[in-house]
């Protein structure tokens, strides 16, 4: 059972991260564009007397760009310390996640009593639901590993408004999150050190860590069940 349960975790984990790295065309090829606008928002700030440490967090917190392109502004551009980089790049993507968990319920309630409001939100939530369709089943773990994942159709901020749809409670999703984004923060730091083969090598350490945490969690639901 041990080993059945451990096979299929592999499976399962596998299954869900080629599902959600099987990106657009057109998503796939806008890959180059969030590190663009993070360079030229870090250099607006540097330029004008922000320290180099908060602009890294600035950028973090920004949609798209988030931690994934704060990272490689950091290191490469700001000339930052990479353990520096990474912690401040986690907090900054992190930053708007609480809120987003909290108050994008009542918000979207309160916006969507006019017909801006709606088509707005209903614009949002679809498409939400379209690029985060293949964690609904896993929850929390999809969650987790979609975040991961360093692509401009995942991360922290469309991961915490998927966790509002899918209704995970604000503990699941935040932790989950957080998992999700340092995970992130290891591939593009090593990414940015030591290029691709080097975030190819950390990812795929990271998501045997991933699918060992399931395989666990699969045994244990199936010593309950007995």
């Amino acid at each position: 059972m041990r080993a059945r349960n451990t096979v299929a975790a592999v499976i399962v984990s596998a299954a869900l991260a080629a599902t959600l790295l099987r990106a657009d065309d057109a998503v796939t090829n806008t890959v180059p564009v969030a590190p663009h606008v993070g360079d030229r928002i870090a250099l607006f700030l540097r330029d004008h007397g922000c320290p180099p440490k908060l602009a890294v967090v600035a950028v973090a917190t920004l949609p798209i760009v988030e931690l994934r392109g704060a990272i490689p502004v950091g290191i490469n551009l700001l000339k930052q310390d990479w353990r520096w980089v990474f912690v401040l790049a986690v907090l900054g993507n992190m930053l708007p996640i609480p809120f987003i968990l909290l108050l994008l319920g009542p918000l979207s309630r309160v916006c969507m009593n006019t017909a801006l409001g709606r088509r707005f939100f209903e614009w949002l939530f679809a498409r939400t639901r379209r690029k985060t369709a293949s964690i609904e089943k896993y929850e929390t773990l999809g969650l987790t590993i979609f975040v991961a994942i360093p692509l401009p159709a995942t991360g922290a901020w469309t991961g915490a408004m998927a966790a509002f749809l899918l209704g995970l409670s604000f503990h699941h999703a935040m932790w989950s999150i957080l998992l999700g984004v340092l995970i992130a923060g290891v591939i593009m730091t090593v990414l940015s050190l030591l290029g691709w083969i080097g975030a190819a090598v950390a990812g795929v350490v990271l998501l045997g860590l991933a699918v060992a945490g399931m395989a666990r969690w699969l045994n244990r639901e199936a010593g309950t069940t007995q």
